[in-house]
């Protein structure tokens, strides 16, 4: 019986799971340098010596420019929002 399975699945057609020629495998398109690169702030092209030297001003957080007013009044109202949470029946 099993000799009449095998026989009957293998009808001598072959089946080949192979890619495309032009499909190029994904480990070496892992491996290739990106050359051509784009701002992420307004989408023109950059030269990748350009693109590093973005990326480093980018991580590089600028002092904040709030005055000590405001940022008084938004933590008050930080506080005044975490307070009534805990405490929904005051009036604040």
């Amino acid at each position: 019986m099993s000799i009449l399975v095998w026989c009957s699945s293998n009808l001598g057609i072959v089946v080949m799971a192979t890619t495309p020629q032009e499909d190029i495998p994904e480990e070496i398109l892992r491996t290739e340098m990106i050359i051509d690169a784009r701002s992420p702030l307004d989408g023109k092209p950059l030269t990748p010596a350009e693109y590093a030297q973005l990326q480093e001003q980018l991580q590089v957080s600028p002092p904040p420019k709030l005055s000590n007013n405001l940022r008084q009044t938004v933590f008050l109202l930080r506080l005044r929002k975490a307070l009534l949470q805990f405490f929904p029946f005051l009036d604040l």
